[in-house]
């Protein structure tokens, strides 16, 4: 067993690694984490949206003025401020837990007792070794022990989890546990097929790699419920 194979079974079994004897280039390289949890200070609510987004406004302005560029010019004096805003009201605003979609559950009456599959749904998110995107397609799909919700909480609920730095072993795992507790049940299954852009614009400079990661719980641990999920996907069971 490859040694990030090792890690990521024991941060099933015991919800949280060190890494503290690897590199920051060690870890950033193999996508390694910590939690199923994305890590947060304990007063990271303190300031309002507005606070935060005139502190990363003046950060982010200090960073352009190092690497030289002349914010006088009318197409960069407004880009500190845009990031900011981008930051925290769009792509990081899934760390915001007020953010976190309303799920309703509703009474399964047509007694559909089969596995529904919600596939193909685009995401943007970004890795939180290097802060650049992370996109691609998420699958899920749940076995009903008699409550269901909207499809379009689904996307929802990936869409909350990928609007924050991310590593995606830990997006597919929260997707999924989020999923588990919201259906009050363990039969769910989640798979993610998606590009790094921090292998294909830096380091390898891999363009055509993908990454998958996939999150088997309850019968989706049964190879002949797997192979059905996986066929809706048209992928193979290697996967």
């Amino acid at each position: 067993m490859k040694p990030k194979e090792i890690l990521l079974n024991t941060l099933l079994k015991e919800n949280r690694i060190e890494l503290s004897e690897l590199s920051a280039e060690e870890i950033g390289d193999e996508h390694l984490f910590t939690s199923i949890e994305t890590p947060m200070k304990a007063d990271a609510f303190d300031l309002s949206e507005d606070e935060k987004m005139k502190k990363i406004e003046g950060h982010f302005r200090q960073i352009m003025e190092t690497l030289g560029l002349d914010l006088s010019d009318d197409s960069l004096k407004g880009t500190p401020e845009r990031v900011a805003k981008m930051y925290v009201k769009e792509i990081f605003s899934g760390l915001d837990p007020a953010n976190k979609p309303k799920i309703a559950l509703f009474q399964n009456r047509y007694q559909y007792n089969q596995m529904l599959v919600e596939k193909d749904i685009t995401f943007y998110s970004n890795c939180e070794h290097h802060f650049v995107p992370i996109f691609g397609k998420a699958h899920v799909a749940y076995i009903s022990n008699g409550k269901v919700i909207g499809l379009s909480k689904l996307n929802r609920i990936v869409q909350y989890f990928a609007k924050r730095p991310q590593v995606q072993e830990r997006f597919t795992m929260q997707i999924a546990k989020e999923l588990q507790e919201v259906l009050q049940t363990q039969d769910v299954a989640v798979l993610i097929d998606a590009k790094h852009l921090c292998v294909s614009s830096r380091g390898v400079q891999d363009n055509n790699s993908a990454t998958v990661t996939s999150f088997y719980g309850g019968k989706f641990e049964e190879k002949a419920v797997k192979d059905e999920f996986l066929r809706y996907l048209s992928l193979k069971t290697e996967y």
